[in-house]
């Protein structure tokens, strides 16, 4: 039995070179030809040729799915590589069997122009979906490429990024005659309107190369990460020692204490995650290392928040501030620790209904007062107490066990 056809998927170079050498023979011998309006018009369809221009995507599968089930070899031409959030996705779910012709992605082509290597950055869609998940990214990570959509490009994600030290570059039109590369900031960019489709690039000032086409004011500061995982599990773990961090008078969230607050804040890339009274940091920092986006609240300006942040190579946004007023113009969480501060503060987080809600206590008479505070919420909460007992030397060799202050965990989840 014959095996159908292929529906073979050409991209077009968003660098603006010529097509794959076996696009033309494709598109010679196609009986059906599906693309973008710009695309169909810079490829050589055959006069006669069916084509479907691309609006709403169910249309163009049905009738490639009856070019396939009839014999005719059909071509889908899109932009750059289609395999990188493209279309080769949705014909591979609908059960079209691909033959894929790719060209230069518009996320390389975008690093190229800008004069940038990016073999540490992350690759994110905001495009047909929430893009939330893509803000954080830029927020957390050193250099993250966004495919951007209408609404949710370079004005929306340089709004979410004020605050945060972050160079945009914005690559409009990439392989066109109006193509415009733009170095900006995002309070510039979120004044602006941009023209669809673009590519935005988000570059902490450590992923600037010294000596780059960045303005000489955006010096590069620091490596990128070199083990090919920019959002992977840290190579050093998390749950460090309190000898990881700068503390002052043991003013920091015990390994033990912290293990089981990361894991209930379920901190990955994409989600946003506060730490209240963050003192040393250690918690937000290990939710970084993690791949989250952080905001660090804290009241003390001298709390060695960003000097553990920079010796762990992460990147956090420290507020500095009393809580719950500080509070009031940060964007909304997906997750909070509150690790200082009254029932006022933890009343302030409840209300902005973030997904979970971390607390630790070390009074016993604050407990109760917070359950019932984030069950009023709606919350469903549960809780533990932590002791843990730590092996100490004694004379002579022998070990004995040393305790720890009894710490109370609280989870509040939202249904």
């Amino acid at each position: 039995m014959t095996a159908p056809p292929a529906v073979t998927v050409v991209g077009v170079d968003a660098a603006g070179r010529p097509p794959h050498p076996d696009a033309h023979a494709a598109l010679a011998g196609a009986r059906l030809v599906v693309g973008a309006a710009r695309h169909l018009a810079a490829l050589p369809v055959l006069p006669g040729c069916p084509t479907i221009v691309l609006g709403p995507l169910a249309p163009a599968l049905d009738r490639l799915a009856a070019a396939v089930e009839a014999g005719a070899p059909a071509v889908v031409l899109a932009s750059g590589d289609p395999g990188l959030f493209g279309i080769v996705r949705r014909l591979r779910v609908a059960g079209l069997p691909v033959r894929v012709l790719p060209a230069v992605s518009s996320v390389a082509a975008a690093f190229a122009r800008a004069g940038l290597d990016w073999d540490g950055a992350a690759v994110v869609t905001a495009h047909g979906r929430d893009p939330g998940p893509a803000l954080n990214a830029c927020r957390a990570l050193p250099a993250v490429a966004v495919l951007t959509a209408p609404g949710a490009g370079a004005t929306e994600i340089g709004a979410g990024l004020t605050g945060w030290p972050r160079h945009l570059v914005v690559a409009e039109h990439l392989g066109t005659d109006a193509e415009r590369v733009t170095w900006t900031t995002p309070e510039q960019a979120a004044t602006r309107a941009w023209a669809d489709p673009h590519v935005l690039l988000s570059l902490a000032p450590g992923a600037l190369p010294a000596g780059g086409p960045a303005p000489s004011a955006l010096p590069g500061v620091g490596p990128m990460r070199t083990d090919n995982q920019p959002a992977a599990a840290p190579a050093g773990g998390w749950a460090l020692p309190e000898s990881a961090y700068h503390h002052r008078d043991s003013m920091i969230t015990k390994v033990e204490v912290r293990a089981l607050a990361v894991a209930r804040l379920r901190p990955r890339l994409g989600r946003l995650v506060w730490d209240v009274g963050a003192g040393s940091g250690s918690v937000g920092i290990e939710c970084a290392l993690l791949g989250a986006a952080v905001i660090a609240v804290e009241r003390d300006p001298d709390a060695p928040v960003a000097a553990n942040a920079a010796r762990h190579g992460v990147h956090v946004r420290v507020v500095t501030g009393p809580a719950p007023a500080v509070l009031r113009d940060l964007p909304d969480p997906d997750a909070v620790f509150v690790g200082g501060g009254g029932t006022d503060v933890l009343a302030a987080v409840a209300a902005r209904r973030p997904g979970r809600v971390v607390v630790t206590l070390a009074a016993l008479d604050r407990v109760a007062p917070a359950v019932h505070l984030l069950r009023d919420a709606g919350y469903t909460v549960d809780g533990s107490q932590l002791s843990a007992a730590r092996l100490a030397d004694l004379p002579g060799g022998s070990v004995r066990l040393a305790a720890t202050n009894p710490v109370v965990v609280l989870t509040g989840e939202s249904p």
